[in-house]
C-alpha cells in the first residue's frame, strides 16, 4: 500500500504544471536539458531496481522466518558469517556507484563545458538579487528580482547553438531552468559554462538555485525563445550599454 501510494503521488506530481516547472519531471526542450532528463531517469531506474530488490528481500525474510511460524522453543541455525555473501553485497553497491558516477560525470562534461562552435554567445551575471544578460552586440538586458513585478524573460532565438558563460558579482547564484538545461554556479572571479538549443517557441521558468541571501526568492528566470525574424525585430528595440567614456589622459 505504501510503495503504490508513492507510486500515486509522484504521478500526481510529475502531471502538474507549476508555471513550467514540473516539480519532478520536466520537459526538456534544449538538447543539454534532454540529456540530464535521462541521465535522471537513468539513475532512477537502477536505484528503483535496486530499492524493490531489498525491500522483497527484507519482505521475504520476515514472512518466511516470523516467529509465528515456527514452534514453540525453536532458536534458527547460529551462523557466523558467510564470507562469499559478504563480499558480494560489498562489491555489488560498489560496482553501482562506480557506474552512476561514470554515467553522471561523462554526461556533465558534455553539458557544462565551453562550446566551440556557438552561433551566440551570452554572458549570465548573477547579483543580489537579479541577473544581468550581456549579448555580444553589447545588449544588455537587466532583470531585477521582484516577487511582485513582471519577469523580464532572456530571449534566445529558435534553432540557435548559444553559448551560456556564467559570473557573479558579489555571492555565489545558480542559474537553473530545468527544462532548458542544469543547474549552473554562477561564482565571483570564476567563469562557469553551459548552453543551449531550443527549437521551439515559448516561454519555460527557472529560479536561482542557491541560497544568496534575503532576496533569494526574487531571483526569478524565464527564457523565451522566438522565431529568427521575431528576435531581430526584439533585439532591434533594445538599447546596447552604455560605453563609459574615457577622459583623455593629461599631456605631460
Amino acid at each position: 500500500m505504501a510503495l503504490a501510494g508513492i507510486a500515486a503521488l509522484l504521478f500526481v506530481l510529475s502531471a502538474c504544471d507549476l508555471g513550467g516547472v514540473h516539480p519532478i519531471f520536466p520537459d526538456p526542450v534544449s538538447a543539454n536539458g534532454k540529456n540530464i532528463y535521462d541521465t535522471y531517469v537513468g539513475i532512477s531506474l537502477m536505484a528503483i531496481v535496486v530499492f524493490v530488490g531489498v525491500e522483497a528481500a527484507l519482505l521475504w525474510v520476515v514472512i518466511r522466518y516470523r516467529r509465528s511460524a515456527q514452534p514453540v522453543g525453536y532458536v534458527p541455525p547460529q551462523v557466523h558469517g558467510h564470507t562469499g555473501l559478504e563480499i558480494a553485497w560489498t562489491i555489488a553497491p560498489l560496482v553501482i556507484v562506480l557506474a552512476i558516477a561514470a554515467y553522471s560525470f561523462a554526461e556533465l562534461q558534455k553539458d557544462f563545458q565551453p562550446i566551440s562552435n556557438p552561433q551566440m554567445t551570452v554572458i549570465i551575471s548573477g547579483h543580489q538579487f537579479g541577473w544581468d544578460y550581456q549579448y555580444e552586440n553589447g545588449v544588455v538586458v537587466h532583470q531585477e528580482g521582484s516577487l511582485a513585478a513582471p519577469v523580464v524573460p532572456f530571449v534566445v532565438p529558435t534553432h540557435t547553438l548559444v553559448k551560456l558563460q556564467f559570473r557573479a558579482t558579489d555571492v555565489i547564484h545558480s542559474w537553473w531552468v530545468p527544462a532548458v538545461s542544469g543547474k549552473t554556479d554562477a561564482v565571483p572571479g570564476y567563469d562557469n559554462f553551459s548552453w543551449l538549443k531550443i527549437d521551439q517557441t515559448g516561454q519555460w521558468r527557472g529560479e536561482c538555485a542557491e541560497l544568496c541571501g534575503a532576496g533569494h526568492a526574487s531571483m526569478q528566470i524565464i527564457v523565451q525563445a522566438m522565431d529568427q525574424p521575431e528576435f531581430e525585430a526584439w533585439m532591434a528595440k533594445q538599447k546596447p550599454a552604455a560605453s563609459p567614456s574615457v577622459s583623455p589622459s593629461p599631456s605631460k
